[in-house]
C-alpha cells in the first residue's frame, strides 16, 4: 500500500503512544493524528530545547499550557480542554474529564502532548496548544481525526448469529473504497459474506471467524486509512458435530463447552438446557447457573441402547441463545451363546455401534485376567485364526479352551485415535472331552454299556459256582449213594434242569 501523506507516520505515533523528538516542535503546524475510537490518542506538542537555552529549567518553571478544540456545532468557537497553570493547578473540560492528560515528567522536558483515552468518536476535531513561557507565547496546532469499528448487533457476538461490521471515520472526503482482511487474507465477498456501502456482513459467524480483522479505507483525495478491531465470537469449543462414544453399561459424559467464559463479556446469568428424543418421548434435563465456568456437561450415569441418537445442549447467556448438536454412540457385543460357555465350544463375539459415522473400525484384544491393571496381551490361541491383534467387528473362537478365559476388548477406532472400547467377560462353566460330540458321545456310550453287561454276567457265573460248590456239603446222604447208570433220556432231562437251575 502506498503512503500518499505523512498521515500514517502520526497514526502510528497515536496508537503506539511514542514520542519522537521533533515530531511536533511548538509553532509547527498541519499535524494530523488517526486513532481508534475506543483506543488511545497522543496529540504531540513540543517546546524544542533550543527555543529556550541554557535557562530552560527557570523558563520551564513558569510555564504554563492552554489546550482548546474547536467546537462541532460552531467550528469557529474555542473550547477549553485542559489548561496547567506555571502553579501546578489544572482546569478539565466536564466532557472530556477525566480522560485527557499531560505527565508532570514530560513538562519538565518540554513535553506538552496532549493523551486522550479512551477516544470517542465525537473527539475528532482541531486542537490548540498555547504555550506560554515568560513574555513569549508559542503554540501549536493538530487535527485529530478517528476511525470507527462498528458492530451490530453489538458484544457479544453470538456464534451462527448475522453480524455487520461497519468501518468509518471522521474524514470529510469522499469513501472510494473499502477493504476488508482477516488475519491478513483478503475477504472475498461471497458466500458467508457480503459488502454493502462499505459494511461487511456474515451471514453464519463462527468461532473460525475470530481474530484480527482489519478495514482499509480510501478517500477521493488519495488519503488512506487502515484500523485494526479484535473480533470475539461466543460459541461452542470443539468440532461442530461431535460425536461421544459410550460401552453399554458404562458412565458417560456429553460435552458442552464454551470457548469464552461468559463473564468476560459481562454475562452473569447463564442457564443451560439439555434434551433428547428417544422412545417417542422427549427427554429433558437442565443444569445449574455457572457463569464461572464454560463447561457445562450432561452426565449419564449408566449407559444403554435406549440412550443413544441425537442430544440438544442449549445456552442462554444474557437474553441470547446458543445451541448445539450431538451424538451418543453406544459400543456393545453380543455373544452367539447366551449364558454360560462350555470348553470346547464354538464363539462368536460381535462388536457393534450404533449411529456410526462411517470411518469407524474395530479393534479386538484379549486383556489379562492376571493382571490388576489390565496389561493388554496380544490374543495368542492357536485356536484363533490370527495369532495377531484381530481386527474386524467380529471375533471368532472355533474351540473354547482356557487359554480363552478372561477379558476380551473390542476397541472402536477413528481418524482421531481411540475413540472408544467395551469388555466382555468369557468365563468356562463346563468341560467337554471332544468338540464332535455326536459321534464320540455315542461310542463313549456305547463302551459303557458293554462294560455293564460283561460285569453283570460275570456276577451272575459267579453267583451260581458258588452254590454248586456248597451243594455237597449241604446233603451229607448224597455221599452214600452207589453209582446207577441212567438212561440217556433221563441224563439229557437231568443236564436240561441243572442249567436252568444256573440261569
Amino acid at each position: 500500500m502506498k503512503l500518499a501523506s505523512p498521515m500514517l507516520f502520526f497514526t502510528l505515533l497515536a496508537f503506539n503512544g511514542n514520542i519522537l523528538q521533533g515530531a511536533a516542535e511548538v509553532e509547527n503546524r498541519g499535524q494530523k493524528v488517526w486513532a481508534r475510537e475506543g483506543s488511545s490518542a497522543l496529540l504531540p506538542c513540543y517546546l524544542s530545547p533550543r527555543k529556550y537555552g541554557k535557562s530552560g529549567k527557570q523558563l520551564l518553571d513558569r510555564t504554563s499550557v492552554l489546550w482548546k478544540r474547536h467546537g462541532a456545532s460552531a467550528p469557529h468557537e474555542l473550547h477549553v480542554v485542559l489548561e496547567v497553570e506555571y502553579t501546578g493547578l489544572r482546569k478539565m473540560a466536564l466532557p472530556m474529564r477525566p480522560r485527557v492528560s499531560v505527565l508532570d515528567s514530560a513538562l519538565r522536558n518540554g513535553n506538552f502532548s496532549l493523551r486522550i483515552n479512551p477516544v470517542r468518536s465525537d473527539d475528532a476535531g482541531l486542537y490548540k496548544a498555547q504555550v506560554t513561557y515568560n513574555t513569549e507565547i508559542r503554540s501549536c496546532q493538530v487535527e485529530l481525526r478517528v476511525v470507527t469499528v462498528t458492530l451490530s448487533p453489538p458484544r457479544p457476538v453470538i456464534e451462527n448469529e448475522p453480524l455487520l461490521l461497519s468501518c468509518n471515520s471522521s474524514h470529510q472526503a469522499s469513501l472510494v473504497e473499502t477493504c476488508w482482511f482477516h488475519n491478513a487474507h483478503p475477504v472475498l465477498t461471497s458466500g458467508d459474506f457480503c459488502s454493502l456501502h462499505g459494511t461487511l456482513c456474515i451471514l453464519r459467524p463462527t468461532v473460525s471467524d475470530s481474530g484480527s480483522w482489519r478495514c482499509q479505507l480510501r478517500y477521493a483525495d488519495n488519503e488512506v486509512v487502515s484500523v485494526k478491531h479484535n473480533l470475539q465470537i461466543l460459541g461452542f469449543d470443539g468440532p461442530t458435530n461431535p460425536v461421544t462414544y459410550a460401552a453399554a453399561g458404562s458412565a458417560a459424559d456429553l460435552p458442552c463447552t464454551l470457548n469464552h467464559l461468559p463473564s468476560t463479556f459481562g454475562i452473569h446469568v447463564v442457564k443451560t438446557h439439555w434434551s433428547h428424543f428417544a422412545g417417542g418421548r422427549l427427554q429433558n434435563w437442565s443444569v445449574l447457573q455457572n457463569q464461572s465456568s464454560r463447561h457445562f456437561p450432561l452426565h449419564l450415569a449408566t449407559v444403554g441402547l435406549g440412550d443413544a441418537g441425537r442430544y440438544s445442549c442449549a445456552i442462554t447467556v444474557g437474553n441470547k441463545m446458543l445451541s448445539r448438536d450431538m451424538t451418543l454412540a453406544v459400543i456393545t457385543v453380543t455373544p452367539s451363546i447366551q449364558g454360560p460357555v462350555s470348553e470346547g465350544s464354538h464363539l462368536l463375539l460381535i462388536c457393534s455401534l450404533t449411529h456410526s459415522q462411517g470411518h469407524e473400525y474395530f479393534q479386538w484384544k484379549h486383556l489379562s485376567s492376571a493382571s490388576a491393571d489390565k496389561k493388554l496381551t496380544v490374543a495368542t490361541s492357536h485356536k484363533l485364526k490370527d495369532h495377531r491383534v484381530q481386527t474386524g467387528p467380529n471375533l471368532e473362537i472355533p474351540q473354547v479352551s482356557q487359554k480363552d478365559v478372561g477379558i476380551w476388548e473390542c476397541s472402536v477406532y477413528g481418524p482421531e485415535g481411540r475413540l472408544g472400547a467395551v469388555e466382555y467377560g468369557l468365563q468356562i462353566t463346563g468341560a467337554q472331552v471332544s468338540s464332535s460330540p455326536t459321534i464320540f458321545s455315542g461310542q463313549v456310550t456305547f463302551g459303557l454299556m458293554l462294560t455293564l453287561f460283561i460285569l453283570l454276567m460275570v456276577c451272575i457265573l459267579a453267583l451260581g459256582l458258588q452254590k454248586r460248590v456248597r451243594l455237597p456239603a449241604s446233603f451229607p446222604a448224597l455221599e452214600q449213594m452207589v453209582a446207577v447208570t441212567v438212561p440217556k433220556e433221563m441224563e439229557k432231562n437231568q443236564k436240561e434242569t441243572t442249567q436252568q437251575t444256573k440261569c
